[in-house]
């Protein structure tokens, strides 16, 4: 009898033992599994990293090019956890996302997103009614580049405005003898992105309104009545500008600004940035501004955790992974280590949304950045914009400011409402 229960009790304690065994190993090989979505390229490598850092979780990436456009979800596609990419803040934002406050206010340190981390402006883009939907991860910054050789024409400063711009441009003027221009500082009409962007550095405010976008007429207005008046005042007419441009500025704008016959060239930092230290090594900037502020581009890329996930507690770990000092310090590392074919300029092609993350290890990789970074509260975000904002951008606004902007229009110029219409017929 003692026999029977003695090899009963230590059969239980085999199955007992066995079962354990196996209810641990299929634990630790079967982990939580993540979706995230983006239209980052650079993220296939972060999650490559996520993954090799930890077995408890793994992330799949699954790229989205036309991100914003992919929500709501369709029936018949898997939805994801995590998002992350740009224009991702409009009026679906709400609908698609989770609060995540809860990251924000636990006491539990190692379970905490510390807000005081972000640039306040950055930080409220991703806000509505107070609640956060939306952590920012990068931002790109509007500059303007120069050559060294011709540090006299600037003011010595780390942002330039536009009245600033345009004076140092028409000193730098200088004609032929013949009348033609040999030297032109810079031209409003060499680039449309830099007449978007003055536009909204002094007020613009355009913005999501139903499917469309609004904007401050006055403000807008006032902009193109300044690049006309500087056209007229500095370089005769749009056409001196268009044929100057056509002669010498065929090269791309690191090469113009080093030929000599330009002053300034309209950028952004990411564009800068991704240039080689050959060819920048005789090129400096400065931060494109308004009364000390500066306003960040358009795309600025956010975190979000979709709001129909099933693996709530693993998106909230992602999130704390991705947006920490230590992880974006690692990752900036690895990028340069590894030369990896994806390299682009800092997190997300762009500066951090973590104050220190740029002030203690941007300048290491970019020398330009040392004592050149703004401060946290010079930095603005934009409003929220309509998912659809690039091609609204490209084939409204940025052709229309391309007309309006000449010393002449066109008899039988469109305004931005004919525009919108022709292009809701095609693309709505």
């Amino acid at each position: 009898m003692f026999k029977k229960t003695s090899t009963g009790f230590i059969k239980t304690k085999i199955l007992f033992f066995i079962v354990f065994s196996m209810c641990f190993f299929s634990c630790k090989t079967k982990p939580h599994t993540i979706i995230v979505w983006t239209d980052k390229a650079e993220m296939a490598s972060y999650i490559e990293h996520f993954n090799n850092s930890q077995e408890k979780i793994r992330a799949v990436l699954v790229y989205k090019e036309r991100l914003a456009l992919s929500f709501p979800v369709q029936k018949d596609e898997k939805s994801p956890d995590v998002v992350i990419g740009s224009f991702l803040m409009n009026s679906l934002t709400k609908r698609t996302f989770l609060p995540v406050n809860s990251l924000m206010d636990t006491k539990n340190a190692s379970q905490k997103i510390d807000f005081s981390v972000f640039y306040p402006s950055l930080l409220q883009y991703g806000q509505i009614d107070n609640t956060q939907y939306l952590f920012p991860v990068s931002f790109n910054l509007p500059l303007i580049m120069f050559s060294e050789k011709n540090e006299p024409f600037i003011p010595d400063s780390s942002s330039l405005e536009l009245e600033e711009i345009k004076e140092a441009a028409g000193t730098f003027n200088a004609k032929n003898g013949n009348g033609t221009f040999s030297k032109m500082g810079f031209a409003p009409s060499w680039n449309a992105d830099f007449v978007y962007t003055a536009a909204k550095i002094t007020g613009a405010d355009f913005m999501e309104i139903g499917k469309s976008f609004g904007w401050n007429l006055t403000a807008l207005e006032n902009t193109i009545d300044f690049m006309r008046e500087w056209t007229k005042e500095f370089n005769t007419s749009s056409e001196s500008e268009t044929d100057f441009s056509f002669k010498y500025l065929y090269t791309p704008p690191y090469k113009q600004i080093m030929s000599g016959r330009c002053l300034f060239a309209y950028s952004r930092s990411n564009e800068f940035f991704a240039l080689t230290a050959e060819q920048i090594a005789d090129a400096d900037f400065r931060w494109l501004s308004s009364e000390g502020e500066i306003f960040a581009e358009d795309d600025i890329t956010s975190a979000g955790i979709y709001r129909k996930t099933r693996e709530k507690t693993a998106a909230k770990t992602f999130l704390r992974w991705i947006l920490s000092e230590k992880t974006q310090k690692e990752l900036l590392d690895r990028t340069k280590e590894h030369n990896l074919s994806v390299h682009k300029f800092g997190i997300c092609d762009g500066f951090s949304s973590i104050r220190t993350v740029n002030e203690r290890y941007f300048p290491v990789h970019y020398k330009n950045l040392l004592g050149n970074l703004p401060g946290e509260n010079a930095i603005l975000a934009p409003l929220p914009l309509p998912p659809r904002w690039e091609s609204l951008k490209s084939r409204v606004l940025i052709p229309y400011l391309s007309d309006a902007i000449k010393d002449e229009p066109p008899r039988k110029m469109q305004t931005i409402d004919d525009r919108l219409k022709m292009w809701s017929k095609q693309f709505n």
